[in-house]
């Protein structure tokens, strides 16, 4: 794969996380600057975490700034969309759900190959856990700073399968990059993440939970 194939794959995800960051924080009441930044912080902050831990500094987010305006934009333009239409959007609260799950799988599918990517482009190829563990951190990590920011429990710590969609999708990535078909392991690593995550949301897959506290 390359640098144009990244890119491609950073910019569809910057889309995508922001779109889904700045719904939800529409949901929870922020005013345009809270949007703004929780859609930015969706879309960036798990490369971020994944540079600090390839030991880049400043992140790569912070000399291509192209990436953060899109998510601005992006954010900007969800908040004028929402706020014109607030009326009709408490009528279309399954649509809107729908939506956010929709892009919040196409995000999760883009950074995590991303991710890899990035590390591949490093040397760490044949460390298969590191650049696997890049992969997922680049597609879970915005999510999880998201969700601390509108003060809820990370969505990938208890609700449907988030993480290991991720997961699935970068094991099957690198296999297939390990053995030269690169091209057809994108697709069916992408195709994979998102159906798991679309399917989870679905029929509401969870993995096991202890219930200690029936209130929770």
């Amino acid at each position: 794969m390359n640098i144009t194939a990244i890119s491609i794959m950073e910019i569809i995800g910057t889309i995508a996380f922001a779109i889904s960051g700045s719904i939800i924080a529409a949901r929870y009441g922020l005013d345009l600057f809270g949007v703004i930044i929780v859609g930015c912080v969706t879309a960036v902050c798990g490369g971020i975490i994944r540079d600090i831990l390839l030991g880049h500094f400043p992140p790569y987010i912070f000399s291509n700034k192209p990436l953060l305006i899109i998510a601005a934009i992006t954010s900007l333009a969800v908040f004028v969309i929402a706020y014109l239409n607030s009326k009709k959007f408490e009528k279309l609260e399954e649509t809107i759900e729908n939506a956010n799950i929709f892009f919040d799988a196409i995000g999760l599918a883009a950074f995590s190959i991303a991710g890899m990517e990035v590390s591949f482009k490093n040397g760490y190829g044949e460390n298969a856990l590191f650049t696997i563990s890049m992969g997922v951190i680049t597609g879970i990590g915005g999510g999880i700073i998201r969700d601390i920011l509108v003060d809820k429990i990370p969505y990938v710590l208890k609700k449907h399968i988030y993480a290991l969609a991720s997961i699935t999708g970068c094991i099957i990535y690198y296999i297939a990059r390990q053995f030269g078909h690169k091209v057809v392991g994108l697709f069916v690593a992408v195709t994979v993440i998102i159906a798991i995550r679309l399917l989870a949301a679905r029929y509401r897959w969870k993995l096991p939970r202890i219930y200690w506290n029936k209130n929770i």
